[in-house]
């Protein structure tokens, strides 16, 4: 029950960041899909616990382009972790970026559903929430598996990794903050997202 609430959540915020880009058709991929999307994803098949980092800092030249563009930078880290129980592959994402005319580092996370295909079939994609209605993300691949294209129309995010303060905060979508190409990288250029020491110890040794 607890699984397939957290599914229906982030597809919810999928189908949310989706009209981002007016609200594609998608259908769920078949387990088949599914395992060949996340081979993709995290560069072979995952073991129990796999993670992807995408990272893409804006240079002037780019921004004098895109004035109204608010985000500077942008990291994406996807995680799965092989479920004992259900024995399935449960992903996660950890957002983090800093605004272009704001100072701080502020950081969004939350769950991902199974991979959806829009209905076209161009493009197989994770739809990712945060709890309690706080929007979501899109994350596709590029053809070549060397980036990511991360979607949004809202997401609640906070500073300095304290998701419990009371100012309640989101990046919204606007003219050039829609959609985001983020390159593969290294994972420990992730790091300043994962909080867990443990977890930090499984990044860097992946």
């Amino acid at each position: 029950m607890k699984f397939a609430l957290v599914v229906s959540l982030a597809l919810a915020a999928f189908l949310s960041a989706a009209r981002a880009e007016e609200a594609d058709d998608i259908r769920e991929a078949t387990k088949a899909e599914a395992e060949t999307f996340n081979a993709r994803m995290y560069a072979g098949t995952p073991g129990d616990k796999a993670y992807a980092c995408f990272v893409r800092r804006y240079d002037a030249e780019h921004l004098a382009r895109h004035p109204k563009q608010k985000v500077a930078a942008m990291k994406l880290l996807i995680s799965a972790e092989l479920d004992k129980e259900d024995k399935q592959l449960h992903n996660s994402f950890r957002l983090g970026f800093r605004y272009r005319h704001r100072s701080g580092e502020f950081d969004s996370s939350g769950s991902c559903n199974h991979a959806v295909f829009t209905t076209d079939g161009t493009e197989i994609r994770l739809g990712c929430g945060v709890d309690c209605e706080g929007g979501g993300i899109g994350v596709a691949l590029s053809k070549d598996d060397k980036s990511t294209i991360v979607r949004l129309a809202r997401v609640r995010v906070w500073q300095n990794n304290k998701p419990d303060n009371d100012l309640d905060q989101e990046l919204v979508a606007g003219a050039d903050d829609g959609m985001f190409r983020l390159d593969r990288t290294d994972n420990a250029e992730c790091a300043s997202l994962v909080t867990d020491r443990k977890e930090l110890a499984a990044l860097r040794h992946k």
